[in-house]
């Protein structure tokens, strides 16, 4: 496993970083940069994606032949770790979620018509997207085994009734990836789920609210969503009947590993914040960065933050070999998570007041790391699927190769 860059993969993340430095960060100072919603504007946000494609940093999740780059996993957390160097970082260069996520999927399993008609707005940047899952108690959360939303067929058209929550994105998604219940029997719990496509325009369905957080806010927030008769066209099923539960697999593994690469920047980020402000500030005639106990802090953050990318690494390099990677994703997922907040919180205590007020990004990076324990699958749930994989491997779940 050489998990050295190759020159190709290597410019784009110098490029990437380049881009960044230069058109992004300026923008975290500036109070009208941001939305109501502590995010980048979208106006903002749009003229920087045309720039960003232009500079061809655009879609690197995407298969060139429908406009993305098509790097390789490995390739992707290089680019990805240097785009959230900044928090708009991602979203510039069309790899924030959920749209990577959404992209991903409809790449490798719509069909062509559905890739032109649903997945070709996203990649250029004209429309946003959501995938509608999770659900109040007690329906689906992260057993997706539990989901109550029911579509029921009549004709050549379903129609869909239930309520989710969560749905990352909502607010300003135009086209969206609905997983219902379509089989009445329970106890067909592989079998039970089916993925549907439906866009904004249609009737049938409605946003009951945008639900406030600690934030800050993704694009589109979290939503309540209510369905209440929507007709979805058989035409616009995705796969087939029943394989629901095969989208959410396909999906959501790549997509956990691609918030790690994420948070692998954010947390480098903090790092380099925290190490400016000791280089230079001084208490009782000793500058901070010779001080014993903020060194050890450093030297934890900077060896965690290693570990988290040999294990985003590897796990990236295993996708890349054909393999689903669960168990790999899985510890990435759970170590990466916890990373994320121990590097927010280390810097704003080595910055201390300043670290604590808004004249840093620190305190936003702090309150978005609060959720990476729980989305995507809470770090229980990939702890539990770490043990059962031990269960089963016994001394194998070490093996070489």
């Amino acid at each position: 496993m050489d998990f050295a860059l190759d020159s190709q993969f290597e410019d784009y993340r110098t490029r990437v970083s380049a881009f960044v430095a230069e058109h992004i960060l300026p923008l975290e100072s500036d109070p009208s940069a941001f939305n109501d919603y502590e995010n980048i504007r979208l106006d903002l946000r749009d003229q920087l994606r045309a720039k960003a494609r232009n500079a061809g940093l655009w879609a690197p999740q995407v298969p060139k032949a429908l406009g993305g780059l098509g790097l390789p996993m490995v390739a992707q957390a290089a680019f990805y770790e240097a785009s959230n160097r900044s928090i708009f970082g991602p979203s510039i260069f069309n790899c924030a979620a959920p749209d990577d996520a959404n992209m991903r999927v409809l790449a490798q399993v719509a069909r062509e018509d559905q890739k032109e008609r649903w997945l070709k707005p996203i990649v250029e940047g004209k429309v946003n997207s959501s995938i509608v899952m999770t659900e109040p108690a007690p329906g689906g959360g992260s057993d997706p085994s539990m989901i109550r939303t029911r579509a029921e067929r009549r004709g050549d058209k379903w129609i869909v009734t239930g309520r989710k929550w969560f749905i990352s994105g909502a607010d300003i998604a135009g086209h969206f990836i609905l997983i219902a219940r379509t089989d009445p029997d329970p106890e067909e719990k592989r079998r039970h789920l089916t993925a549907f496509l439906f866009d904004r325009e249609q009737i049938g369905w409605r946003i009951v609210r945008r639900i406030a957080h600690m934030g800050p806010d993704e694009h589109g927030g979290v939503c309540e969503l209510e369905f209440d008769g929507l007709e979805i066209p058989d035409e616009n099923r995705l796969m087939e009947i029943g394989d629901g539960l095969r989208v959410i697999q396909i999906r959501l593994g790549p997509a956990r590993l691609t918030h790690c690469m994420r948070w692998l920047g954010l947390a480098k980020r903090c790092m380099e914040i925290a190490g400016d402000y000791i280089s230079t500030r001084e208490g009782f005639g000793v500058r901070l960065a010779d001080r014993e106990t903020v060194q050890v802090k450093m030297g934890e953050v900077a060896a965690d933050i290693a570990m988290g990318r040999l294990l985003v690494m590897h796990a990236a390099w295993k996708i890349d070999q054909g393999e689903r990677a669960n168990k790999e994703v899985s510890m990435a997922k759970v170590y990466v998570a916890d990373l994320l907040s121990k590097a927010a919180d280390s810097a704003i205590q080595l910055c201390g007041a300043r670290g604590y007020s808004k004249d840093t990004v620190l305190e936003w990076i702090y309150r978005y790391a609060r959720s990476a324990r729980i989305v995507d699958g809470a770090s229980e749930v990939h702890r539990m699927v770490l043990a059962r994989a031990y269960a089963k491997e016994g001394d194998g779940f070490w093996r070489w190769g």
